[in-house]
């Protein structure tokens, strides 16, 4: 006889807790029970979001999405997502107060060169140019309601101050914009020629004489780079710099040259003389964390174990490096590793890596995530050449 349930006689509640509450109550124990399942239970050794240890989030980019800009793009990876705008202003050579010390030493460098025969003083040149003037602007913000924790009317954050600085650096390394993409020069008419009676006006032009005056450099391009986090899931560096690459990729500057009737810099109306952005490579960064199988790994003192012990934990698999980590993933981690790549000739080439937060990743580990890295790099350079 089937029982009914009535107020007097209720129906007992369950004992048993969704994976949603038990990943609240016990988080570390929820994904360890993800990454190391029993060997009873045939399972593989998955995230708790689904994905392989090494495999990164569902990625896309669209470029040209904001106007009044001169490039701009989104780019989401996963939940998070993060839309770049790249302004570009003119600054006169007149209002840098620096600027006659600059172009001393700029002219030192190209006669040092000419006689060594090499690039390598006009890269530093370059480097120069955009840190010495601040050529690259990049600013950070993260958007009230990307995540519970940012409210309106709230100050600059530490982690958006932070991913500002790691942008600004990182632009700086790879050295991704060029110098004489920013310069706009200025060709002096050579009075003792008989094509300056014909020139006209074209003489103002950013153009090259056969003999005569030099050029001078009257003004830089500013590129004021702003991001915006919209959404907030984990790994926010990765996404605002996919951002930023996507944006430079999509800018394009006016035709500007100097007018020397009125001293000062005219710019072309027209978009077919507009030009993009000749950038150095494409320098991709991945980021991963460490999870650690011991909940109490990261409380206890740091003891540099001997060579039998940690073979015995990696054997035990007490660690997993985990790619592109979502928000939750971060929470349950302390050891954070990020690597820059591009490629040249096919050949893998680091920018930059970094590692912070533990002790516990080493050089093979390493080695393994600049594979990684180079395999994210093919993915996200087809996924910029299609935006």
């Amino acid at each position: 006889m089937a029982s009914i349930t009535t107020p007097s006689n209720p129906t007992p509640p369950s004992l048993s807790l969704p994976p949603s509450q038990f990943a609240r109550l016990q988080p570390h124990a929820y994904l360890l029970a993800h990454l190391s399942p029993p060997p009873a239970s045939n399972q593989p050794s998955i995230r708790a979001n689904g994905r392989a240890t090494s495999q990164f989030r569902v990625t896309s980019a669209n470029a040209g999405s904001l106007t009044h800009t001169n490039g701009s793009a989104v780019v989401r990876i996963g939940d998070t997502a993060a839309v770049c705008g790249v302004r570009a202003e003119v600054l006169h050579t007149k209002d840098i107060a620096s600027w006659s010390v600059l172009q001393a030493s700029s002219e030192q460098n190209f006669d040092k060169s000419n006689e060594a025969g090499d690039s390598e003083s006009h890269v530093e040149e370059d480097k120069g140019h955009i840190q010495d003037l601040n050529l690259l602007v990049p600013n950070l913000s993260l958007s009230t309601g990307c995540a519970p924790g940012f409210t309106p009317g709230a100050p600059p954050s530490a982690l958006a101050q932070s991913l500002s600085h790691q942008i600004l650096s990182l632009l700086h390394t790879t050295r991704l914009v060029q110098a004489d993409d920013l310069r706009i020069w200025y060709q002096p008419p050579n009075l003792d020629s008989e094509e300056f009676h014909n020139a006209g006006e074209g003489m103002d032009v950013d153009t090259e004489q056969s003999g005569g005056p030099e050029r001078e450099v009257k003004a830089f391009w500013v590129l004021y780079i702003d991001v915006m986090i919209i959404s907030l899931a984990g790994n926010p560096f990765d996404a605002a710099w996919a951002s930023v690459l996507a944006a430079l990729r999509d800018t394009k500057l006016p035709k500007a040259w100097w007018d020397a009737d009125n001293e000062t810099i005219l710019c072309s109306d027209d978009v077919s003389d507009a030009r993009k952005l000749s950038l150095r490579g494409l320098p991709v960064s991945s980021s991963f964390c460490s999870f650690e199988g011991d909940v109490a790994a990261g409380w206890r003192a740091v003891v540099i174990p001997d060579a039998e012990e940690q073979k015995q934990k990696k054997g035990a698999q007490q660690r997993w490096i985990l790619a592109d980590p979502d928000g939750y993933e971060e929470g349950l981690s302390q050891e954070r590793v990020s690597v820059v790549v591009d490629k040249e000739n096919g050949k893998t080439v680091i920018v930059k890596m970094e590692k912070h937060g533990g002790w516990t990743v080493d050089s093979d580990d390493l080695r393994h995530l600049v594979d990684v890295s180079a395999q994210r790099w093919e993915e996200m350079k087809r996924i910029l050449d299609q935006c």
